[in-house]
């Protein structure tokens, strides 16, 4: 999204490559998976699979004959090297290197003449190996013991000392390159100006300055910008599924359905966020603008969005931050917006309502939800054309006494009664309870158990207007006989 906001704020293009290099890590349905959430957040590329553009194919799949040559030139610079060790014997030499103390050990400086590749094999044996297909890897061959550094746009000046830096595999005998390569490669050759990513890739950016350097690219390399990570809701390590899952919340903004049923999970939208509220949060984790002001539209985003303003420290995942926004989105919505989804909501659930009726209903609820589907689930009781359950605990609670009697004279009063309207309802009842001297109590909680099922909802005369006189009064002269078996079975 940070990538999109710059490249908008700029007048630039905004890109997306599909990175599919690692076929071992492949999940057939990603790509499709990513394209739908990115156009549902509204964070459409310029260019891309789909889009097509000057720089295409945008699959790094479909680039692998772009990879091989430039692995080969730096193995012929001196920049790079054959590695034919098998998993078995890097992982014994890295058991040995523990053993030594040496815990941080790697492919690298210190172990690569020790180790079964073109360094340290004449090169017949090389080309013999390579000549009968033994399997092997190129590893970028990192100088020895100098400082590597480069301006990172948030965090400023970053060095490494190449002693802390392992020789990265950049190709792999399928014919595959490794992110390291392919990126360096795709990027220089799509005329990318600027690479925002997360840290965790901040202690690799060393080895791509290296294979700018290497390739005679240094003085075209893109502009660098490592984001702050986003941390758990508890503010320790990085958000992931596994923090989802038990904190009760999405982690991806559509749905996935895997093949194992243990890594599907339910997404932001299915859950009932608004993308446009979910962009709106997840702008914030990492960003400020430096104002008051926490609505924004994308638009209003592409405007006030600076790599300046972007913290260095990770941003907590605050989920009830994201209900709040979803919350604000939908307030700010329209009656007729809204009226316009929860018809379609209706409809799924096998009920036919007016434009007029989901106008209404929606200006009752819409104060009250954090979620589209609250819509209808705080209120589907009004489309019911009779109450089939009670809150049992409230009703034997408040109905007692002559509460049967109060609702039968009402019944028989209200049914008199022409005008539905909430005003001349709220009169009605006053009047009603004024002739017989009695207070708000021994009316009221039964006439809300017996319009909604529970003490909870909208007004009163709300919910009597918007379903109705005749359903009105078939609940309500259905509640009491309804009661009284509640009250019978808790007696008993």
């Amino acid at each position: 999204m940070y990538n999109y906001l710059l490249a908008k704020k700029h007048g630039g293009t905004f890109i997306l490559r599909i990175e599919d290099t690692d076929q071992k890590r492949y999940v057939p349905g990603a790509e499709e998976y990513i394209k739908n959430a990115l156009d549902w957040c509204g964070i459409n590329p310029d260019e891309g699979p789909d889009q097509g553009g000057d720089f295409g194919p945008y699959r790094q799949s479909e680039r692998k004959d772009k990879y091989a040559q430039y692995a080969d030139q730096l193995v012929q610079g001196g920049n790079a090297y054959y590695a034919f060790d098998t998993p078995a014997e890097i992982e014994a030499m890295r058991e040995a290197q523990q053993a030594d103390g040496n815990r941080g050990a790697k492919y690298g400086v210190e172990t690569r003449m020790h180790m079964k590749n073109s360094l340290t094999l004449d090169a017949a044996q090389t080309k013999a190996w390579l000549d009968e297909g033994k399997p092997y890897t190129i590893r970028l061959k990192i100088p020895e013991d100098e400082i590597v550094s480069f301006v990172d746009e948030i965090r400023d000046q970053v060095q490494f000392n190449s002693k802390e830096l392992d020789d990265k595999v950049i190709f792999k005998s399928d014919g595959m390159p490794t992110y390291h390569l392919a990126n360096v490669v795709d990027d220089h050759a799509m005329q990318i100006t600027h690479v925002i990513r997360g840290e965790e890739w901040l202690s690799s950016t060393g080895h791509h300055v290296y294979l700018y350097r290497f390739l005679g690219w240094e003085d075209v390399m893109p502009k660098f910008a490592h984001l702050p990570l986003i941390l758990s809701p508890v503010g320790k390590g990085k958000l992931s599924k596994r923090h989802g899952k038990k904190f009760g919340f999405p982690v991806f903004p559509l749905s996935w359905v895997a093949e194992n049923e243990e890594d599907s999970f339910i997404g932001f939208k299915d859950a009932g966020y608004l993308p446009n509220a979910l962009v709106n949060f997840l702008a914030f984790l990492g960003w400020n603008p430096g104002t008051e002001q926490e609505i924004f539209s994308l638009k209003e985003l592409v405007e006030a969005f600076s790599l300046e303003r972007i913290n260095k420290s990770g941003a907590r995942f605050d989920i009830d931050k994201a209900k709040w926004f979803n919350q604000q989105y939908i307030h700010n919505m329209s009656n007729d917006e809204l009226a316009v989804a929860f018809k379609l909501m209706a409809k799924a659930e096998g009920f036919d309502v007016s434009g007029e009726f989901a106008k209404t209903y929606v200006g009752m609820f819409k104060e009250r939800i954090q979620f589209m589907p609250d819509l209808m689930s705080q209120g589907k009781f009004l489309l019911l054309d009779k109450l089939e359950e009670y809150d049992e605990k409230s009703v034997r609670k408040k109905w007692k006494g002559d509460a049967a009697e109060v609702m039968s004279a009402y019944v028989e009063e209200l049914a008199k009664e022409v005008d539905f309207n909430p005003e001349h309802l709220e009169q009605f009842s006053k009047e009603f309870l004024e002739k017989r001297e009695l207070g708000f109590g021994a009316l009221f909680p039964g006439l809300r158990l017996g319009l909604s099922g529970s003490l909870k909802g909208p007004a009163v005369f709300d919910m009597m207007q918007l379903i109705g006189k005749e359903k009105t009064i078939g609940r309500l002269k259905a509640a009491p006989a309804a009661f009284a078996k509640i009250k019978n079975a808790q007696n008993s």
